[in-house]
């Protein structure tokens, strides 16, 4: 399937326009890990998540070398604001950051709803459906309808969290920028995550 860029509707693989605003679309390739269509520019395979820009590498003659930094030592300076996600300093305890120690979470906009990301490394957001059983059911949530089934993954990867919109009918957007299906967007305290158009279904990713 290609997500029109300009009014996000679902086309058949190898369609060249838009079946519905008649946009020209990309070209697209296959996913060299798994075979799956993919668009040229996209950075993530939508099936499988392989970094499809790591197919090419540079050799070693193109890599200058560059001379290690000089380390100065910094005394660790703690955050003196318990409710601020902007650490001061690094505030080492047992070999981890403050910010390492903390929960990953959603924040519902509309409802107050605060939910912790489960502790995998992919969570799936949707609702009930036999392919892939959501982590994180919106269906109880109002306007609800707007989302697919098999709506977006939040990924870890040592320690940082990405986004990925995985074919939705009506697409993710990140602080209001529509996500493209194969794309991942890395995730930071505060961004703003929309399932689907209008700003309905609407989450703060934060730690707690």
């Amino acid at each position: 399937m290609i997500v029109c860029s300009n009014c996000n509707h679902p086309n058949p693989d190898g369609a060249t326009q838009c079946e519905a605003c008649f946009t020209p679309l990309p070209v697209a390739d296959s996913c060299p890990n798994c075979g799956a269509p993919v668009q040229l520019e996209a950075t993530f395979c939508g099936q499988c998540g392989f970094n499809l820009k790591s197919s090419v590498m540079p050799s070693l003659e193109d890599i200058p070398e560059v001379p290690p930094p000089e380390v100065a030592f910094v005394p660790a300076m703690p955050n003196l604001d318990p409710n601020s996600d902007i650490l001061t300093g690094p505030v080492v305890s047992h070999g981890q950051t403050q910010l390492q120690n903390q929960t990953p979470c959603l924040l519902h906009v509309q409802t107050g709803t605060r939910i912790e990301l489960p502790n995998l490394p992919v969570v799936h957001i949707g609702k009930a459906n036999q392919q892939v059983p959501p982590d994180i059911d919106i269906s109880g949530f109002p306007e609800s309808e707007i989302v697919s089934r098999i709506h977006a993954d939040i990924r870890s990867e040592a320690g940082v969290y990405y986004i990925e919109d995985m074919g939705s009918s009506n697409g993710t957007y990140v602080n209001h920028t529509p996500l493209p299906m194969g794309n991942r967007h890395r995730l930071r305290s505060g961004d703003r995550i929309s399932l689907g158009k209008g700003d309905k279904i609407t989450f703060i990713f934060q730690f707690s």
